[in-house]
């Protein structure tokens, strides 16, 4: 069987950078790593291969960057296809899942797994996008996978408990962080990371049009970017045996009660 996954290189949270003063996002031009939402599917995808499969990284990133595709790598995954371009600067989720739909027809997978959603951008549309693109059925919020013969049965993650899904392969699911616990590489691991193939492409290899894509393509423009508010201070309330007289009439002013 083979697996190909969804990875995605972002800033550092604990470091994420500048705003770029003329787009009003984030600068990408530093060291990247892996979006720790997607260590979940990867650990997955290994899981599920086992000794008897492969499993392929798709990744789309600013200036061939590879530090979080080698941590992927390192994990266990077999190859990576990276795919940069400057023409993708800007690119929404749209642009983003076109990008990774055309790369994932060249893998030829059994299975695509994903991220519910990245740790920098949130939408949780992409995973969706690309499976209509690839006219795959797709299963959200998983917290469970298994592959059993041409199928992929999944436990999906609701409000009350979970549903279970079985649907034929090839397919998309998108795994939830408590799906599986992901591996720290060995240093057998690292070290192998550095000697795995990874397929670098071009908006031109893919047969994408630079006009698709990026800012030409999403017809978007960031206006401002303003930092949330400060919390304001709360109001202390000594209570002197009414105390529960002041929390109705607070909760009777916002209109809970």
């Amino acid at each position: 069987m083979k697996v190909a996954v969804c990875v995605k290189q972002i800033p550092d949270p604990a470091d994420p950078g500048e705003i770029d003063p003329n787009t009003k996002t984030l600068k990408r031009d530093a060291k990247l790593i892996l979006d720790e939402s997607d260590s979940y599917g990867v650990e997955m995808a290994l899981q599920l291969v086992g000794d008897d499969g492969e499993v392929v990284l798709v990744s789309m990133v600013p200036n061939n960057e590879r530090n979080g595709l080698n941590n992927a790598l390192a994990m266990g995954a077999d190859s990576a296809i990276l795919i940069s371009d400057d023409a993708l600067s800007g690119c929404d989720a749209l642009g983003t899942a076109k990008v990774l739909a055309a790369a994932i027809k060249t893998v030829n997978a059994d299975l695509v797994l994903s991220a519910t959603e990245s740790s920098d951008g949130y939408t949780g549309t992409v995973p969706e996008q690309v499976a209509e693109l690839l006219g795959l059925p797709s299963v959200t919020f998983a917290k469970e996978v298994n592959v059993d013969g041409g199928n992929v049965s999944v436990k999906r993650q609701t409000e009350d408990g979970y549903d279970e899904v079985t649907c034929p392969l090839p397919a998309l699911v998108s795994v939830t962080a408590g799906v599986v616990e992901p591996r720290y590489p060995s240093f057998k691991g690292i070290m192998a990371a550095k000697s795995k193939p990874v397929e670098e492409l071009g908006l031109s290899d893919l047969g994408i049009e630079a006009s698709s894509v990026g800012w030409a393509g999403g017809g978007q423009e960031i206006v401002s970017i303003d930092p949330a508010p400060a919390r304001e201070a709360g109001e202390i309330v000594e209570d002197e045996g009414e105390g529960h007289e002041r929390i109705l009439a607070f909760l009777q002013e916002l209109k809970v009660i």
